[in-house]
């Protein structure tokens, strides 16, 4: 390791704070440059329903740069590099499958968090105000979440927190959960924050057996596309109003199809790559 290519850092609070203060400034320089924009041209940007998208890509860009130049190069002396190689037909025959198992079983859980009463409800009604919103536009909601969510997020949750811990000391399934829990709280609301930390837990799996950011960005694409034609199609993310099929059959078939994949990917599948 000590020649790869790719640096040996690691994560701890002070990068979670240059990964932080990176995203504020990023975001508020394209504000900023809103309201220059604004006074200038008299055009209020913000209407446009690209503007999300570029604010969004500006924050994490220059999170990622942030760690790079303030915690990466100069604790390795080399720039923020993945590997983002592909691996062999097999291994995208066991993950996507285990990836759609563990969506079924997210949904269950999901579904059991309440929507209604005093507190639930009008947090509900909030997040969904929120989400109908952010999904107005189909062919921007779809670049935003299938494109650009999983190679920022992949890059920063996986690619350097997941990552960090694990080459700081941090047991790998420990990385794995802490990373992801984190991945959840960022999504800021209950229904997402259980989908994010099973499937994230799914992503940081893949990215640690295979060593490659590509999988895990793929299954992420994945997932966010259906999630983008359910609501598209659907007005729910849910695959059991889709398929006009009671929850628990969802649970019953995801359990199944991720404790087999899962069994086959882990036990049967030697996937034991490393980064040279």
């Amino acid at each position: 390791m000590e020649n790869s290519r790719y640096p040996k850092f690691t994560f701890t609070w002070i990068g979670g704070l240059v990964l932080l203060a990176g995203l504020f400034i990023g975001t508020m320089a394209v504000s900023f440059f809103g309201t220059f924009w604004k006074v200038v041209f008299r055009e209020n940007l913000e209407l446009k329903d690209w503007f999300l998208m570029v604010t969004n890509a500006a924050g994490f860009l220059t999170a990622i740069a942030f760690f790079d130049f303030f915690i990466v190069r100069p604790s390795t002396e080399k720039k923020l590099n993945f590997n983002f190689s592909p691996t062999n037909v097999y291994t995208y025959v066991l993950i996507f499958p285990m990836m759609i198992g563990m969506m079924f079983i997210s949904e269950f859980i999901t579904s059991l968090i309440p929507t209604t009463g005093p507190f639930w409800g009008k947090y509900y009604e909030f997040f969904s105000r929120l989400m109908e919103q952010l999904t107005f536009e189909p062919v921007i909601m779809i670049i935003m979440t299938v494109i650009m969510a999983p190679i920022f997020e992949e890059i920063i949750f996986r690619g350097i927190i997941q990552k960090g811990l694990i080459n700081k000391g941090v047991d790998p399934a420990k990385a794995i959960f802490y990373a992801s829990v984190i991945f959840g709280l960022v999504h800021g609301n209950p229904w997402q924050f259980v989908g994010a930390v099973l499937l994230g837990c799914v992503l940081g799996l893949v990215y640690y057996k295979t060593k490659s950011l590509l999988l895990p960005m793929l299954l992420h694409g994945f997932n966010n596309l259906c999630s983008s034609l359910l609501v598209t199609y659907t007005k729910t993310e849910s695959f059991a109003d889709a398929f006009k099929i009671p929850e628990w059959v969802i649970l019953a078939v995801g359990i199944v199809l991720f404790s087999l994949f899962y069994y086959l990917f882990t036990k049967k599948n030697k996937i034991h790559y490393a980064e040279i």
